[in-house]
This record gives structure tokens, C-alpha cells and sequence, in this order.
């Protein structure tokens, strides 16, 4: 069975209230809502729609996150102490483990790309995995194909 596409837009979509975390709120009152629209076939990673009024708070990332933002603005500043004004069209790639402070002036919405993170050692094995298929021309064939492809060359 394959994974249906997905063809939403996220400037109109209806979201569902997401809290932030209390502890993370440094001012104001902003609220977040959000909506999952699809999830990899490997369910490491998922693509979102997320809004929030303004306010500031801290955010810490568990996974990885790539953003784009729909409308709105908000500065970001990172660990160092730097800070960045991001609005329509703008991109930003936050990796897990991280955290940056978020000021909020105008409702913000953006849609995110969210990926589990993973040791490099797992990620270099999946990546050479992967290049192996290519290299035995399995690449994008069904994990079918790829048994009968071990089975038939274990028989000569």
C-alpha cells in the first residue's frame, strides 16, 4: 500500500490548540495551535502547521526542525546571543539538542519539517544501506522486490 500525497494549504488550514509549555513562557500570553499533516513511512519524521499570537518564550528542540514561515514575525535568537528578525519566505533549520528564544510580535505561522534525530553511526549505516540499493539498481523498489533480489542471487 503506498502513502497517499498530501496537498493542503497552510495559510487557511484550521489548527488545533497546542499548548507551549508554561515553564518556557518569558512574556506575554502567546498560544499555540498546530496541525500534523503527514508522517514519513519510516515515522522519523513528520511536516506540521504551527501558529502562535505574540509573546516570548524559550523553545527546546528534542528533534530536528526546518521551518518556513507562512506569515507573520517573530525574532529568533540562538544560543550565542544573536538575533534574527524572520518573516514570509523565510527559512530557518534548528537542530535537536538546541534551544532558541522566540518574540513573537505578529500571530506567526509556519510550516515545519520535523525529523527525529538519530547517532551518526545509525546514519551512516542507513546512508550506506541506501547506496548499496542504488548501486544494485533496488533503489525505490519494494522491500519485496529486495528479498526475492537476495533470494535468486543466493540460488547461482
Amino acid at each position: 500500500m503506498s502513502i497517499p500525497i498530501v496537498l493542503e494549504t497552510a495559510a487557511s488550514l484550521k489548527l488545533d490548540p497546542e499548548p507551549i509549555p508554561q515553564d518556557w513562557i518569558e512574556g506575554g500570553t502567546p498560544h499555540a495551535t498546530s496541525k500534523k499533516l503527514a508522517k514519513s513511512a519510516d515515522y522519523t519524521s513528520y511536516i506540521m502547521v504551527w501558529e502562535c499570537t505574540p509573546g516570548r518564550f524559550t523553545w527546546h528542540y528534542n528533534k530536528d526542525e526546518t521551518l518556513v514561515v507562512v506569515s507573520g514575525e517573530v525574532f529568533i535568537t540562538n544560543e550565542q546571543g544573536v538575533e534574527r528578525r524572520l518573516g514570509p519566505g523565510d527559512f530557518a533549520f534548528f537542530p535537536g539538542g538546541s534551544s532558541a528564544a522566540w518574540r513573537v510580535t505578529e500571530k506567526l505561522r509556519k510550516v515545519a519539517v520535523v525529523r527525529e534525530t538519530m547517532p551518526k553511526v545509525l546514519g551512516l549505516f542507513v546512508r550506506g544501506f541506501k547506496g548499496a540499493l542504488r548501486r544494485a539498481g533496488l533503489a525505490g523498489k519494494s522491500p519485496l522486490v529486495w528479498t526475492l533480489a537476495a533470494g535468486l542471487t543466493s540460488y547461482q
